[in-house]
């Protein structure tokens, strides 16, 4: 696949997959201002007690997702983009969404090819989890 391809398959399937997703729920709510620009002075209160918003020294930050929210948000994006795959041999089912993403993602950035992306800690991972299936 050439890279101009290879670019607007990328954008389609991030706009569909990830940007047209339950995310945009999340996104829609307000996000906190910082008086410092750090976020250091941001807590989320609980009735359990004040969650920094920010990693800090003493304690993890706030969560900007539960886990219902997150599995959610993955399967959907799994299912469209399984949905998308399916349809790379059929131009004629791809062409539509591929057009749109061409119009919706004209302000985006270019994709930038990760040469270095390490696939190797992907293996890592895959394997603690073959093993711990395992057991």
């Amino acid at each position: 696949m050439d890279k101009e391809a290879a670019a607007l398959l990328a954008k389609t399937i991030v706009l569909c997959a990830f940007r047209n997703t339950s995310l945009e729920d999340l996104h829609a709510g307000t996000f906190p201002d910082s008086k410092t620009g750090d976020y250091s002075d941001v807590k989320v209160v609980t009735p359990y007690g004040e969650i920094p918003w920010v990693r800090t020294s003493d304690a993890n930050k706030a969560s900007r997702l539960n886990n219902e929210e997150m599995r959610t948000l993955m399967k959907e994006a799994v299912n469209k983009v399984f949905t998308i795959l399916l349809r790379l041999n059929n131009l004629d089912k791809l062409a539509p969404l591929m057009k749109n993403a061409e119009a919706m993602t004209a302000a985006w950035d270019a994709p930038e090819e990760l040469v270095d992306w390490n696939a190797g800690e992907w293996e890592k991972k895959l394997q603690e989890i073959k093993k711990k299936a395992a057991t």
